[in-house]
């Protein structure tokens, strides 16, 4: 059995995070790609509320460097995602400021 690293074991991504990021993306070009015409008619395909599925689209606003410490499982405890889903500001450096996403 391998055992982790000390760096490994600092550097696990939320998987729920991960997934949501995921979504969020798939989603995104589904719209953008007239594959679906609205958010409720793709919300109504996925058999997920509405409400949900705009909060996690919303995570395609994410700042670049945001998202890469997400995945490179390098962020701080406060980037949960039930506080991604809550109302964030679209500008990159105020989304910096609230979070404080510098790699860790």
């Amino acid at each position: 059995m391998r055992q982790l690293c000390r760096e490994d074991q600092h550097r696990r991504s939320d998987s729920a995070l991960v997934k949501a990021l995921g979504r969020a993306h798939r989603w995104k070009r589904m719209l953008e790609s007239g594959e679906f015409a609205t958010i409720g008619d793709l919300a109504r395909s996925e058999c997920i509320a509405h409400s949900y599925m705009t909060r996690v689209l919303r995570l395609t606003l994410l700042a670049p460097d945001i998202v890469e410490v997400i995945l490179n499982g390098r962020h701080g405890p406060e980037l949960t995602l039930p506080r991604m889903l809550e109302p964030f500001p679209a500008d990159w450096a105020a989304q910096r400021s609230q979070w404080r996403a510098a790699p860790r």
